[in-house]
């Protein structure tokens, strides 16, 4: 079987990958997530009990409780989108809090399992279609969604009803997350329990003056287009408003801040460790206040205000209160992110990605867990505060990250030297067991030689064929995403499979992470204001020039582009404005025009198209479309509602008015990802057609 089906088949190889890891309060067990084979994609609930040895069984099989065939409501389908979820089965499930129950949807039905003893799985006749489930602190009652309404579940009587104080008013909704929160901001869900589990703090959305998009799928006229609020920048995003929902008695408490100067509600958290977090961002996106709630009255105080002159980040897993009660945030200080606990900053010189949890650290002392960069941005390693400075969890070179509870601590670990994810259950330091990896092997072993190209140090990968002759000529592919958000050049060899497949077609495969890329500061982020388009344009030129100083190897007179998404842009950004270094283009998914694309993104680089038309201007693609003089394939998923088919079709309209060939792949029925096998497979055998054909390039 050829890579490409083999990758597709496998969802790039993660299929059979355990994740979702929840650790129980005592440290007796954990449950996770894990597809039984790397071609099945329904994915099972497991539990790997830890205590008096190390051992794991199977929780709950979807094969066993549904029909082969899911049936998936639109908040689903819209939950999965934005969360990037190829896989099926339970992709998702919440826990009490000491990880004895679990609850999950499956084809909008409700099932609770029992974590502890003999297997148990229960359906749950209730309301539906289910979303969202999501069991309280002790475990007796379950919340969930169902036709934009927050209900709740009695476990053991099985009584269900809705949450009293709700409004039901047409485009209003409670418990969801909206599209900006769940695409742009890391929020995706829409309430959270009380910790006494008395109450619900829920979103309420109302999204009436949102503008309406449709997204019809040409291939099937008969269909009815699908309606999505979707706030395009400088239009009405929609009003959130935060309230406390008493399930026993008593009137909804309103949360109370400042909406017209803090727009954006951007995370929520509430524990027993103190009251409720709110954390607040202006539209400008240069403020980010973090509140304190009175659950009885609803007032707020103001804890902590970030401020930036561009624009202030935001960072997973913050804020949140310690189990000692202190206050836990990340804020820019001296151009690195930084981790404070209280009044102390706690990172060091490290820079900060993630909050993921705290642990039990020397002295019964409560430690906070955290993900970081040092000097080298293609690392992300686990470290632990303590009193004068982090100590590292994470063995050696790669991309680290952790879960934890007490003593307890699951580090999953992705390196260079071989395909996929470890993951470690360590107590005390010491090792348990390894959670059983059932992914499949993708026979590729990259060797990505690493690079800094440019005066800034640009990241790059270079990427040849298995066994290359030095002394043959090579035609380059450049391989980006190169924006905001996203980084490709890591160490790890997952990162570079797809890439090492395409340099063994034939190609010299440069990857590079260029200004706007995260991992290296404030200062390389915030290098992109006003203009996503030059500087990360010369940055992939200065990447494709250190390649081939490295390696004489590269024919420059043979330099094609891919990209999706971002990098989709980028791609056609490059054959459009630097003919003279890129000779073909393959653009997936691209932004076309910045005014088409969602406000919190595309405000916080650009500000919007009234307060700032030239930064649009100089961003479009639109506008250069007369410029074309190298072959162009644009594909774009039909069904797409995050970077919106139209991107692609006004740039072909653009081109075709200025008398520009090119060439157009529509994908019906194909969102902004491309999780169909046979869809996968083929778009990867025809831009390799497309880049032969284009390039000059005799197939192998």
């Amino acid at each position: 079987m050829s890579f490409p089906r083999r990758s597709a088949r496998t969802l790039r190889f993660s299929l059979g990958l355990p994740r979702n890891f929840v650790v129980a309060a005592d440290g007796g067990r954990l449950a996770f997530l894990r597809a039984p084979s790397g071609t099945d994609r329904r994915t099972m609930l497991w539990v790997a009990d830890l205590a008096g040895g190390f051992s794991e069984r199977v929780i709950a099989d979807p094969r066993t409780l549904t029909a082969d065939d899911e049936t998936l409501s639109d908040p689903e389908r819209a939950r999965r989108e934005r969360a990037r979820e190829g896989a099926a089965g339970i992709v998702s499930f919440a826990t009490d809090r000491a990880a004895t129950r679990a609850a999950f949807a499956l084809s909008g039905r409700l099932y609770v399992a029992e974590l502890t003893g003999a297997p148990n799985v229960r359906e749950l006749s209730v309301a539906g279609p289910v979303f969202d489930p999501r069991l309280d602190p002790t475990g007796r009652q379950i919340a969930y969604v169902a036709d934009g309404l927050l209900r709740v579940v009695d476990v053991f009587t099985g009584t269900d009803r809705a949450v009293p104080g709700q409004d039901v008013a047409p485009r209003v909704t409670w418990g969801l997350a909206e599209f900006i929160a769940a695409e742009e901001m890391g929020r995706s869900r829409g309430y959270w329990w009380s910790p006494d589990s008395s109450a619900l703090v829920a979103t309420r959305v109302d999204t009436s003056a949102v503008s309406r998009w449709h997204i019809a799928d040409p291939a099937h006229p008969g269909r009815t287009p699908h309606e999505i609020a979707y706030p395009a920048a400088g239009t009405t995003n929609a009003e959130v408003a935060l309230y406390v929902l008493p399930l026993h008695g008593g009137t909804p408490v309103a949360a109370h801040w400042d909406t017209e100067a803090f727009e954006y509600l951007c995370a929520v958290h509430w524990s027993r460790f103190g009251p409720p977090l709110l954390s607040v961002q202006s539209r400008d996106q240069l403020r980010v206040q973090t509140l304190t709630m009175d659950p009885i009255t609803g007032a707020t105080g103001v804890l902590h205000t970030d401020t930036d002159p561009v624009w202030v980040e935001l960072v997973d897993g913050v804020p949140a209160w310690s189990p000692d009660g202190e206050l836990v945030r990340v804020g820019d200080a001296d151009g690195r992110r930084r981790l404070f606990v209280g009044d102390r900053m706690a990172s060091g010189e490290l820079q900060v990605r993630a909050v993921v949890g705290t642990t039990i650290g020397r002295g019964s002392r409560t430690e906070v867990l955290f993900t970081a960069s040092a000097d080298d941005p293609t690392e992300v390693r686990v470290y632990r505060t303590e009193a004068t400075r982090p100590v590292e969890l994470s063995p050696g070179t790669g991309v680290h990250s952790a879960t934890a509870s007490g003593s307890t601590i699951v580090l999953t670990s992705a390196v260079p030297t071989r395909p996929g994810r470890r993951s470690t259950v360590l107590r005390d330091g010491v090792a348990l067991g390894v959670i059983a990896d059932h992914a499949e092997d993708p026979g590729l072993r990259p060797e990505p030689r690493m690079l800094l190209a440019g005066p800034g140090e640009v990241r790059t990968a270079l990427l040849l064929p298995t066994g290359h002759l030095p002394g043959t000529a090579l035609p380059v592919l450049m391989d980006p995403y190169g924006g905001p958000h996203a980084q490709r050049v890591l160490a790890t060899a997952s990162a570079y499979l797809e890439s090492q497949w395409w340099a063994d077609q034939g190609f010299a495969v440069v990857i590079a992470d260029g200004r706007g890329t995260p991992g290296r500061g404030s200062a390389w982020e915030r290098a992109v204001h006003l203009d996503l388009a030059a500087p990360v344009l010369a940055d992939q030129v200065d990447a494709l020039h250190a390649a081939a100083a490295a390696c004489p190897d590269l024919d420059l007179s043979r330099v094609g582009i891919r990209g999706w998404s971002f990098g989709g842009y980028l791609a056609a950004l490059a054959v459009l404005r630097r003919p003279d270094v890129f000779h073909a283009g393959i653009a997936g998914a691209p932004v076309t025009d910045w005014a088409l694309y969602d406000t919190h993104y595309t405000e916080r680089y650009l500000g919007t198209p009234a307060g700032q038309p030239d930064a649009y201007a100089r961003t479009s693609l639109l506008t250069d479309a007369e410029k074309l003089e190298r072959p162009l394939l644009l594909v774009h998923g039909l069904a797409d509602d995050n970077v919106v088919a139209a991107h692609t079709l006004q740039l072909s309209a653009a081109l075709l008015a200025a008398g520009r060939p090119h060439q157009v792949l529509p994908l019906s029925g194909v969102t902004h990802m491309t999780p169909q096998e046979v869809v996968a497979e083929n778009l990867l055998l025809f831009q390799l057609d497309f880049l032969r054909n284009a390039l000059g390039v005799a197939s192998g």
